[in-house]
Parts: C-alpha cells; structure tokens; sequence
C-alpha cells in the first residue's frame, strides 16, 4: 500500500457523507479514492473541494477504480450483499455500516463466502464498541469486579423517526445498536426476544407502533430489555445499566454543556447520532484504517452482522405476533471461533 490507504466510499447520504468528510480531515493514513451513489448530483457535492477522487453511480465501478485499496459500505442495507461479495471477489478489506445485510439468509450467504476465502475482510460498523463509556463498562464486566452481570437497562430515544420508518425498524434497524453492544457486552448470544406495545405515542407517525419495549435472553440466564422510542420529540439518548451480583454500571448520562442563566439551569441534549457518537465513529474508522495498513481486521465481524440480522429478524416476528421467538443460529463457521464476541 501506499502512503495514504485509497478507500471507496460506497453511498453519499447522510452516513456516507460523513465518513467522506472524516476520511478526509479526522483520520489518519487514508484518503477517499472513490465515491459511488445513484444520485450523481448528491455524489459531486459530497466530494465538493477534494482532489484525486474519482465518482460513480454504480458501486462496482468505483470498486475498480485506480488507487481503491479498501472499501467503506454507507450505501442502503439491501444494497450491502452485493457490495460485500464483489469486495471480497476482489479482495478488499470492508467496513461495512449496519446493518451488514438486513434478511438473515442474505446475511448468512456473506458469512459463507467470506469463511470459504479462509480469512476475515470484513468489519461491521458497530460503533458503540468503540464508544468511551462503552469500552469502560465492556472492561469493568470483564474484570469481574461486580460479579456476574443479570441484567442490562437499555434505552434508545431518537427526536423524531424519518418518513419512511415502519414499525418493523424499531427492532431491525435503531435496536440493532443494542443487540450487538448486548452480546459484546455480555459475551454472550441472544437466544429468545419478546416485544411489548405500550400504548403509542402523540408523536408517532399514524400506524407507527412507537414505543417498543423489547425483552431479550440470553444463553447464560442474562435479560437484557431496551425501551427504544423514535418520536420522543426532545433529543436523541442512549443509555445501558449493567445489573451485575455486586453492584451496578451505568453509562450514557449526558455529559454536556449546563448553563445556568437566570434562577435556572439548562442542559444540553444531542439531538442526532452522529453528535452523540461523534468520537466512536472516528476511533472506529481510524482502528479500521490503521488495522488494514497493518493486513488485519479488528472489531466486530461477518458473523456479529450474521447474528445482528437473526436476532433482528426474530424480534420482529415477535413485534408481529405478540409472542416470544426463539432466536436460532446457524454453526458458527471456525473462521469466526474466538474472535469477535
């Protein structure tokens, strides 16, 4: 490789948009060689001042382009399959947002192509392990200190929820976020999930089952439940309490500007994911950057977007029939053993 690893950049919305600019003014030792999206007016503004880039409206053309050495996938989740195979038909190293692929089927065929190369090229955009409080709770569960965890106290509130969301996306696209930090977080699978419907919201969209209250379990007696609201109307939060035998972590207090002004004090609330989790998302994209320089993948795999997308699926089917469904994995390829989770 040279100097600087050449990425492309497969979508330029809101996320890819975002990755653009922080490939190119936040992280290290890489550049934006490429940027592909159907919108050829929605890509020339998202490379707008950027020299050396080449721009595409189809994701295998930008994948062949001259100085590409690695790709980052920000486009829509059910273009995500066939961006993964052809970048693993070329070899190249991926980050690829969430969800990997949305259907757990399409998911599976990604990790069987990759275990039949023999070795790992894909990283899955789960931010939250990279987020500060995250990796301070991840290691003070991992040291012991507070026994065994029982039960983990999620929340995930978002301002509003874009025109196009269903009811089915609580689960399978905000709740993703929490499955996967649940499994890292706990080391362990998610094996059964039951989804609740309190009484909808003012706010919600008409239709719009909102909010959800999703109940998981897991293979070692854990229970972890997210209250996941997508219209509360006053700022985007997330929050986790581990509940261990010995005592209890809890991270995501807002750890923002107060002022206090005229007999009363006033708090900041982020009001968007990519304030709240500014910093993960470079620490992601730049551990991804340095550990393909280096010839290797770190952080969440094929087979975390694999379980993501059953477990997501899984808790649908719950949504939809008022029940518990069990949540059923496919063998663990050897590629992914020790790995990951």
């Amino acid at each position: 490789m040279g100097d600087l690893l050449g990425v492309a950049v497969l979508g330029a919305g809101h996320m890819g948009a975002d990755h653009i600019r922080r490939i190119d003014r936040v992280v290290n030792g890489a550049r934006v060689a490429a940027v592909a999206d159907p919108d050829a007016a929605r890509v020339e503004e998202a490379v707008a001042g950027l020299d050396g880039v080449s721009v595409h409206t189809e994701a295998v053309s930008a994948l062949d382009a001259p100085g590409v050495e690695a790709v980052l996938i920000a486009s829509p989740g059910p273009a995500h399959e066939e961006a993964l195979l052809a970048a693993f038909a070329r070899g190249l190293p991926v980050l690829c947002e969430k969800p990997m692929v949305p259907d757990s089927t399409g998911a599976l065929r990604v990790v069987e192509a990759e275990a039949r190369l023999g070795r790992r090229l894909a990283q899955i955009g789960f931010m939250r392990r990279y987020d500060t409080e995250y990796r301070r709770l991840k290691a003070l569960l991992d040291g012991g200190t507070l026994g065994r965890p029982l039960m983990l106290h999620c929340t995930h509130r978002n301002v509003s929820s874009p025109p196009d969301f269903t009811s089915a996306m609580l689960v399978n696209s905000s709740v993703s976020h929490e499955i996967d930090a649940a499994r890292w977080l706990l080391g362990q699978e998610l094996t059964a999930v039951t989804v609740l419907r309190p009484a909808s919201s003012g706010g919600a969209p008409a239709g719009l089952i909102d909010p959800q209250f999703v109940l998981f379990e897991t293979e070692r007696g854990a229970l972890v439940d997210v209250e996941v609201f997508v219209n509360c109307g006053f700022g985007y939060q997330v929050r986790c309490e581990a509940v261990c035998e010995a005592g209890s972590a809890r991270i995501g207090d807002e750890h923002t500007m107060v002022v206090t002004a005229r007999g009363s004090a006033r708090e900041e609330v982020a009001q968007d994911y990519l304030v709240r989790f500014a910093d993960a998302y470079d620490r992601e994209v730049q551990a991804w950057v340095d550990a393909t320089r280096q010839g290797r993948v770190t952080g969440p795999g094929a087979w975390d977007g694999y379980a993501a997308s059953v477990v997501a699926e899984a808790g649908v089917r719950a949504l939809e029939t008022g029940g518990r469904v069990a949540v059923e994995l496919a063998p663990r390829p050897d590629l992914y053993a020790g790995v990951s989770r």
